[in-house]
């Protein structure tokens, strides 16, 4: 009897799982928070095995203990204020609720509208083989087959959390007691027109794609040709999503041409000599600027890399320009082709090319604008991987909030003369290059599930800082400091706030406010009370004047400095009335 209850036990969820390996019972079942995978048999060694394989990233990154039960308690609010999201969405049973959650899955993944019915009947013919032996089969495929997902439907739920999401966002922000803008300034010529083109293919693809009749004609007409998939909806949130979508335009262009002909649908400007000029420069800019997006993107990704890509793209618009100004259009593979056919059918026409390169300068100045402070601070961003090898100025280390200056220069000159700590940058060097060329040849082969099990790139160099001894404290607290956001742990962020310039609103989310606000609160207490019990004791160059009022430590003083509103013109703050 005892083993019997002892599997028994064994065989049903532990609570402890939740914080151990981030895993909630669901229908019995445990499920995971963080790849929403089910795990049947409920074991504590199949839930390991799972956390152990499939998360060490996670498992490394939070190490057991407090960490990672925090961790996993924020996983487990984000998963529960989601369903309490779709819930407030529906108020009106499950029917809605699951129409809802079909929407926001179509929405989610960029689909039309009209794959709601594609979905519900792919539910329905799986549901029918999945539940065969199941006494309530008839009631699961009835669930579904009442179940409200057609293109109007999942249009009207798109709407209405849409509106939830701007509704909780337009509170958020009245609530704040601070925000910034980000105002983008480039109103030129260049923007004008180029958002013409945009406007009209965005037209002429909802035309033929959001209507089902069209589509179906549409793509029956592809099929007939060359039997290419069709035409992508565009949308202003996903990143690539233009890019895609002018790619695919200018594959169909000729038959898109005789399908609005068929549909009596005039559009002369696609057959306009001058917008498509602009057409195939956009198709093929934004193709390079979606490979600029893709190097940018990615887990563990440091400043350095991000730099380094950025900089490039400026090199790379440069030699836009001079391919532009010189007609060779080596770099503009669409553009390029449509010259050609222009020139054979018209050999004395004269295409302004010199217009294009304009708008590519005026692109490069903007990207050297909005990344100025990237190229000032380049010997900074350098020092992070290469302290050995660089020389900071005075500029560079105000830079760095609350550091010594004086013991600052003394520790990297320590730093310079030891050939073990400055092998240690080195193999760290060698190790980020490692994993910069498994990135590239992954990339190659389009192997992006194993190029995410790679190790994180900032958490090698945080390794590295990390494992040098006290002696070199302040070149540790440098980089914990002002990369605190990176580093994410209570001692860096409680490091960095007692700082005098720090500014409360850099750590962004307000969790993170609240952490860092109870941190300073019990760090001052605790100050406090140590010189409570110390009151004799004077601190260095400090009077009996300044012994008056309350005594209280830096922690302490900076906990009341975040009670006052901060106004600095300088970091564009502005306080709301």
């Amino acid at each position: 009897m005892a083993k019997r209850k002892k599997d028994d036990e064994y065989r049903t969820f532990q609570d402890e799982w939740t914080e151990e390996f981030a895993f909630v019972e669901r229908a019995g079942s445990a499920v995971c928070l963080i790849c929403n995978d089910k795990i049947t048999s409920l074991k504590r060694s199949n839930v390991k095995r799972h956390f152990d394989t499939r998360h060490a990233t996670f498992a490394s990154k939070y190490p057991a203990g407090d960490s990672r039960k925090k961790a996993c308690q924020e996983l487990l609010s984000r998963v529960q204020a989601s369903q309490q999201q779709l819930r407030v969405w529906t108020r009106q049973g499950d029917y809605n609720s699951a129409s809802f959650a079909g929407s926001l899955a179509i929405v989610r993944n960029g689909k039309p509208f009209t794959d709601g019915e594609y979905a519900k009947t792919f539910m329905l013919d799986v549901a029918n083989e999945l539940f065969d032996d199941l006494p309530n089969k008839d009631k699961i495929i009835k669930r579904i087959q009442d179940m409200p997902l057609s293109a109007r439907t999942v249009h009207d739920r798109t709407i209405v959390m849409a509106n939830k999401v701007e509704e909780t966002q337009v509170k958020d922000i009245n609530a704040a007691p601070f925000f910034s803008l980000a105002l983008d300034e480039s109103t030129d010529m260049c923007d004008r027109q180029f958002g013409e083109v945009m406007s009209l293919v965005i037209r002429v693809i909802n035309f033929i794609v959001a209507r089902a009749l069209n589509d179906r004609q549409f793509k029956t007409l592809l099929d007939e040709v060359n039997n290419y998939p069709g035409l992508l909806l565009h949308s202003n949130v996903r990143w690539l999503s233009r890019g895609k979508v002018l790619s695919r335009f200018a594959a169909c262009l000729n038959e898109i041409r005789t399908f609005l002909e068929m549909k009596g649908v005039g559009h002369p400007e696609l057959a306009d000599t001058e917008w498509l000029l602009k057409f195939y420069y956009l198709v093929d800019l934004t193709e390079h600027l979606n490979q600029l997006n893709v190097k940018m993107q990615g887990i563990g990704n440091t400043v350095l890399s991000l730099q380094q890509a950025v900089f490039a793209f400026e090199n790379k618009l440069e030699l836009f320009i001079t391919d532009l100004e010189t007609g060779r259009l080596l770099h503009f593979e669409k553009l390029s082709q449509f010259k050609d056919a222009c020139t054979a059918s018209e050999p004395i026409q004269n295409l302004d090319l010199h217009q294009l390169a304009g708008c590519t300068s005026s692109l490069l100045q903007s990207f050297k604008a909005r990344f100025g402070e990237f190229r000032e601070h380049t010997r900074l961003f350098k020092f992070i991987t290469h302290p050995n090898e660089c020389s900071l100025n005075t500029a560079d280390l105000n830079y760095i909030l609350g550091v010594s200056v004086r013991d600052f220069e003394a520790e990297v000159a320590d730093l310079k003369a030891s050939d073990m700590w400055v092998n240690k940058f080195k193999s760290l060097n060698e190790d980020l290059e490692r994993i910069t060329r498994q990135k590239a040849e992954l990339a190659s082969k389009h192997m992006w599930t194993e190029m995410k099990k790679l190790q994180p790139e900032d958490q090698l160099i945080l390794k590295t800082w990390n494992a040098l001894p006290v002696t070199y404290h302040t070149l540790q607290r440098a980089i914990k400091t002002r990369f605190a956001r990176v580093l994410a742990s209570e001692d860096a962020v409680l490091a960095a706030v007692t700082l005098p310039k720090f500014k409360l609103r850099w750590l962004r989310d307000q969790e993170r406010k609240d952490q860092a606000k109870a941190s300073l609160l019990a760090e001052g207490r605790k100050q406090a009370l140590a010189q409570e019990q110390q009151p004799g004791e004077e601190r260095p160059g400090e009077g009996k004047s300044a012994s008056r009022g309350p005594k209280t430590g830096p922690c302490a003083g900076a906990a009341t400095r975040y009670n006052q509103p901060n106004t600095t013109a300088q970091h564009r703050v502005y306080q709301r009335g």
